[in-house]
């Protein structure tokens, strides 16, 4: 049987392993006792006693049977779980018929009509974020027999389970039904693991794609869709489900995730990382971050704060529930980012953070991002990709590539790099690009439209705002990708978003932060880095050899601890957080303060991330 899943990453576990030493890769968050449950088994029993399937009395003539809704992302393989599932009620007694909303929805080649002017064409990374909603994919008259045969059903005195993504649009539809809500999450990370398994296809789609096709595709068009749905559906869930797992699945009520997730929206919360390889990744994630597979040939990327694809864990007597991060938004965006912020980006978490390794590796493309017109005009996106590169460890002599040398010639530049493309020669990347040397705590500015890159031999803390995909590559050092081939380029792109008086002198003196004392106090300082006028967020660094207390100021605080081994937060409202040394942590607007107190007998440094007034 092929595998469901490509990756070396290994699947969450069902139950929270023993505490790691240092970097925790499974930071949980306590719902409290009895919350959590595993498989399918418990599953349908609380469906049974919930909807009293064994007391059922037919009522002819209207659909007073249940009809019980199991809803869900894409990337579910709700094959498994039905027949799971249905195996669970046929052990209780209970045979339901299945209902599977594909069966409703439009053919695929009308789907893929629909959605093309969304996906980009031939472009082989990059569309326009779709404003479809998910009722779009539904054929009326398909849905009309669809509802018709499942009323006539009700009539016999059964059980009528409607499945699939999209089950509750159609499901609400029935009138006079009594239903009961399954919604069935999954990490945006397994997801793309299944993808390049060809277990799972997009949404609508009959069959599997190639992955980065399927990528693009879920990052232009399901997402956004199936995003806008979760959040209608989010206070209706009666049963939240972690559908990452095909064989023991664990859920929870939909009324203590949404208390928990109130809880950690007041306080603060750390969401799970996941590591990938690339081709130029480097060795210091696999040396120095315990739990992780070592069967791959490099760590290129620790996603720690990636928020559209990073999930959320909760713990109940050691077992583990992951939701994804877009939840905690739906409801207390205000509380997570604050008032100000949440009014200018709604449900969008501002500012990312994740970690560039390319110890041992080789050097990063020669890049640039585009700016924040050009990204909302040509992407749909509302935020523009504004990076800044913390240093966090170097060795041998390395260097950021960072903007032009002084005597530039954009045309000249443009002739250079299309020979090299396609020629397949090496660019003399010296001659037209500026280099500067690379240090522990250095903070390199990279607002968009500046060209850069990270040399070898550097980790680097990469602070940024949320897009995450829209890196124009112009030079990529003949290397190839993991799969054999080279990576596309945008040297078109590029030359549209650069800004060439970014050069010589100006790079030192506007695009590398120099550190200015702030404020200090009895055990601690506070250092400005200040960011360029053309980043939204801001960075502090607080050096503490005690502790000090910090006020949010109505702001959402991202912290990474960049020095020591590990450090104790505490909220007012008392909610603690142990951090250890590259972890990453996310201080709620709504915390209103919190302590950082030093756990390492030596003097430790806070990195701290927070929005410039956003409106």
């Amino acid at each position: 049987m092929p595998a469901s899943r490509k990756t070396a990453q290994y699947l969450l576990p069902t139950e929270k392993p023993s505490p790691a030493h240092g970097y925790e890769i499974y930071p949980t968050h306590p719902i409290g006792d009895g919350k959590i449950f595993s498989g399918y088994d418990s599953l349908a029993e609380r469906i049974i006693e919930n909807m009293h399937l064994t007391d059922m009395v037919n009522s002819p003539g209207a659909c007073h049977s249940p009809v019980i809704i199991i809803d869900g992302y894409a990337g579910v393989r709700f094959d498994t779980v039905i027949s799971r599932l249905s195996s669970s009620f046929v052990s209780f007694g209970i045979r339901p018929v299945w209902w599977d909303v594909q069966a409703a929805m439009k053919s695929g080649e009308e789907i893929s009509g629909m959605i093309s002017p969304w996906t980009g064409g031939d472009d082989p990374l990059f569309g326009f974020r779709t404003p479809l909603r998910l009722e779009d994919f539904f054929s009326e008259d398909k849905t009309a027999a669809f509802i018709h045969a499942v009323r006539d059903s009700c009539r016999y005195n059964t059980v009528n389970i409607i499945y699939g993504s999209g089950a509750s649009f159609v499901a609400g539809q029935i009138p006079d039904a009594s239903s009961m809500l399954i919604y069935i999450d999954i990490p945006k990370n397994e997801i793309q693991f299944r993808a390049r398994a060809g277990s799972i296809s997009n949404l609508g789609a009959t069959a599997p794609d190639s992955p980065k096709k399927m990528y693009k595709r879920f990052y232009f068009v399901d997402w956004p869709i199936l995003n806008r749905k979760k959040k209608e559906l989010f206070r209706e869930m009666d049963i939240i489900v972690d559908g990452q797992r095909d064989n023991e699945i664990t859920w929870a009520a939909g009324a203590d995730i949404r208390k928990g997730l109130d809880n950690l929206a007041h306080n603060g919360f750390r969401v799970r990382p996941w590591f990938e390889p690339g081709a130029w990744g480097g060795q210091w994630i696999k040396q120095h971050i315990n739990g992780l597979s070592k069967d791959v040939p490099n760590y290129a990327w620790s996603f720690e704060l990636i928020v559209p694809e990073n999930g959320i864990i909760f713990e109940s007597g050691s077992k583990m529930l992951e939701i994804t991060f877009d939840t905690i938004m739906y409801e207390n965006g205000k509380a997570v980012v604050g008032e100000n912020c949440y009014a200018t980006y709604k449900d969008e978490f501002p500012i990312r953070m994740d970690y560039l390794d390319n110890f041992d590796g080789g050097n990063l493309s020669i890049q640039c991002h585009p700016q924040k017109k050009y990204i909302q005009e040509n992407f749909g996106e509302t935020l523009a990709q504004e990076e800044t590169y913390y240093i966090l460890d170097t060795k041998d002599n390395a260097v950021v590539y960072l903007g032009f040398r002084e005597d530039i010639v954009p045309e000249k530049f443009e002739a250079a790099l299309t020979e090299s493309f396609m020629e397949g020669t090496p660019l003399d990347v010296d001659r037209y690009v500026n280099s500067e040397p690379a240090h522990r705590h250095d903070l390199f500015l990279i607002p968009p439209g500046t060209l850069h890159s990270s040399g070898k031999n550097n980790l680097v803390l990469e602070i940024s705002t949320t897009p995450y995909i829209f890196t124009f590559k112009m030079y990529d050092w003949l290397s190839l990708d993991l799969d054999g081939k080279p990576r596309p380029l945008n040297i078109h792109r590029a030359m549209e978003n650069l800004c060439f008086d970014r050069k010589g002198n100006r790079i030192q003196e506007e695009y590398i932060s120099r550190p200015e004392l702030l404020a200090t106090g009895n055990g601690w300082e506070l250092w400005h880095l200040k960011t360029h006028q053309q980043h939204s967020y801001d960075v502090h660094r607080y050096n503490i050899d005690t502790e000090v207390t910090v006020d949010t100021e109505g702001k959402c605080n991202v912290l990474n601890l960049v020095e020591g081994e590990s450090a104790v937060v505490t909220t007012e409202r008392g909610m603690k957080f142990l951090i250890h040394y590259a972890e990453t942590l996310v201080i709620s607007a709504a915390a209103g303060s919190y302590t950082i107190k030093n756990n390492s007998g030596r003097r430790i440094m806070v990195v701290k991330a927070f929005m410039k007034d956003c409106q």
